[in-house]
């Protein structure tokens, strides 16, 4: 019987076979590829986007202003959908694609799923070199689309029809896997685009992806249950991993039940609230002062779905050289990290299976009221530092202060880089589950706008919080990347930015200076400028004003919080932007392992080398 079949543009299959793809969430069926991130041009803009305009109320296109932001926006939206729906972002060949290089490395890092769908030179190389190719003298078949190799999990050159046939069910496997999950890139040459082929009708059949649950080995479970119940003063370190799984509630009931402290990791934070009785604070290097003693205190690391980076362990000075670990991680890359005893499986079974392997044992009830009690004194210390003051300007912490009491219950805060990351990972109180996004797992200058709209594109639908995205961005990263405020005008997908002006790079001149080095090139006092005396301002409100959002500037923080609810009554992105003070940080971090030159003509360096090396002799060892 011969095999029915559609003939196809390779593009316009591929296009088909994306809107064929559903996924499930809550009970409901879904598109699995939500829409698409598009610049077209130069090798994509004649035969994919052809494709896509045919689909464009399937599978909506929506328009960006740089390559990168599209990207970290599709991240953005997956970090909302808990990786359980995917965005496309596709490029034109050469610097169209390579824009796109920074955010894959952020997918990378992160374990989130994106597709990135470039265009490429020509197969049969008759017209090289074309536009924007780089040729590689020594190897032709080289285009800047390899360089992608590094930074993606799956990566593809279509060079005949026929194979997306087997790549494209690759592809997407690979996002929705737990243990490989990241990014996908696929470059399609701008002849093969053209290339009509009859492709089997079955091939376009629906499918509906679940994401799988791979359950943990029995003989390991017993191990970490005959491990755990060993613990005096256990602690349990949450990460991305518990959040992607939808393991937050059965972690939380876990914790509580066994008398073990949550502490959390950067991509951890708000799997529980602020105020969850098993909540004893963000872990590490921009941690608490109470997460941070009970790591010292611990005698078994029950780490969950977290792949133990410097900023969790402190560049592994945080603990006590005889701690044991436990890693229940989806990923046995990340499970076995540092001698741990590797339970690799899903989150949730995981967590599951050990709570009915440790029967009726409990910690010491005295070692769960010591952590509340570090954690009381904790959360007094922030209210410490973000009560307001007489000072002529604000921190960080009181502009966090407001802007945390001024959020609704499902708004969701999200930054990146820079000082905000400390602040907020310290300072905000989480209300609901979910509703916070702090990308440092790249740290990443520029993520927050684009990542923000996003989140506003995932604002609807099962599974989401509908809340109204909350940006906080220094003024650093807002310069880097701020052109997305037009785009969530454009499309009418409503943020709210809060841009904390305190004059440059000001974290990294902390550390610059608390290493020893003058303060060089980071802040506009300390970097070349035309006049030392009148360093540029930007006026962050009228820039704003300009792509079309509202936007005013605060001189105090009962003008951001009068903004903040002002802002929250309008109809479109508005942008608040308040002098923030450079040099104000909360306490509470652990150490943290640096380069520093080993011989300096400064005594400040040889000071800060000397207690580098200070630092590195708590490390473990391990691999």
């Amino acid at each position: 019987m011969t095999q029915a079949t559609i003939r196809l543009t390779m593009t316009q299959a591929l296009v088909r076979w994306l809107t064929r793809q559903f996924t499930e969430i809550e009970g409901h069926h879904v598109p699995l590829f939500a829409g698409v991130f598009g610049i077209f041009g130069h090798g994509n803009v004649t035969c994919l986007s052809e494709a896509l305009e045919a689909v464009k109320d399937q599978l909506p296109t929506w328009r960006g202003q740089n390559e990168q932001s599209m990207a970290l926006a599709a991240i953005g939206f997956a970090k909302a959908k808990r990786r359980r729906q995917i965005m496309i972002a596709t490029s034109s060949i050469g610097p169209g694609a390579l824009n796109m290089m920074t955010a894959a490395g952020t997918a990378h890092s992160n374990r989130l799923p994106v597709l990135l769908l470039s265009g490429d030179t020509f197969t049969n190389r008759l017209p090289d070199p074309v536009l924007q190719q780089v040729e590689h003298f020594g190897n032709p078949a080289i285009t800047v689309n390899d360089a992608f190799k590094a930074v993606t999990r799956y990566w593809d050159r279509i060079t005949h029809p026929a194979q997306i046939l087997g790549s494209l069910p690759q592809a997407t496997a690979t996002m929705l896997d737990p243990a490989d999950c990241g990014p996908a890139f696929i470059a399609l040459p701008q002849d093969t685009q053209e290339v009509a082929f009859n492709y089997p009708e079955v091939f376009f059949e629906p499918r509906v992806w679940r994401i799988p649950r791979p359950r943990p080995d029995r003989r390991k479970v017993a191990e970490a249950a005959a491990l755990l119940r060993t613990a005096k003063k256990p602690i349990l370190i949450s990460g991305g991993g518990v959040r992607y799984s939808q393991a937050e509630d059965a972690v939380a009931r876990f914790a509580e039940a066994r008398g073990i402290p949550i502490v959390e990791t950067v991509a951890g934070k708000g799997g529980v609230t602020h105020y969850h009785p098993a909540h004893a604070g963000p872990i590490g290097i921009i941690g608490s002062t109470s997460a941070n003693t009970l790591a010292a205190e611990a005698d078994v690391v029950l780490a969950i779905g977290t792949r133990l980076q410097d900023f969790t362990t402190g560049s592994w000075t945080a603990f006590a050289p005889e701690a044991r670990f436990i890693s229940i991680n989806a990923a046995r890359f990340d499970a076995m990290k540092h001698r741990a005893l590797a339970v690799v499986g899903d989150a949730l079974e995981t967590v599951t299976e050990l709570d009915a392997a440790l029967g009726d044992w409990r910690a010491d009830a005295a070692h769960m009221a010591r952590a509340q009690a570090l954690f009381r004194e904790w959360d007094a210390l922030l209210h410490k530092y973000q009560a307001p003051t007489n000072a002529p300007v604000p921190t960080y912490a009181q502009v966090v202060q407001v802007v945390n009491q001024a959020a609704g219950e499902k708004d969701t805060l999200i930054t990146a880089a820079g000082g905000l990351p400390g602040e907020v990972a310290k300072g905000w109180r989480v209300k609901t589950p979910n509703s916070f996004d702090l990308e440092f797992g790249f740290s990443c200058m520029g993520y927050e706008i684009a990542a923000a709209w996003g989140h506003a594109l995932a604002g609807t639908g099962p599974g989401a919080l509908s809340g109204t995205p909350l940006v906080m961005v220094g003024d650093g990263s807002y310069m880097m990347m701020n052109s997305d405020i037009y785009s969530t005008v454009l499309t009418g997908h409503k943020i709210i930015v809060v841009v904390c002006d305190n004059g440059g790079f000001a974290v990294i001149d902390r550390l610059q200076k608390f290493k020893g080095v003058p303060g060089f090139n980071n802040l506009f006092t300390n970097c070349r400028v035309q006049h030392a005396d009148h360093p540029l301002h930007v006026d962050f409100a009228r820039h704003a004003e300009a792509m079309g959002a509202y936007a005013r500037r605060c001189d105090s923080l009962s003008d951001l919080a009068a903004a903040l609810e002002w802002a929250k009554g309008n109809d479109r992105t508005t942008v608040l932007s308040i002098v923030t003070d450079a040099n104000a940080w909360v306490p509470g971090d652990a150490d943290w392992d640096l380069g520093v030159p080993e011989v300096s003509a400064r005594a400040t360096v040889r000071k800060a080398r000397a207690e580098q090396e200070e630092i590195r002799s708590k490390q473990r060892v391990g691999v």
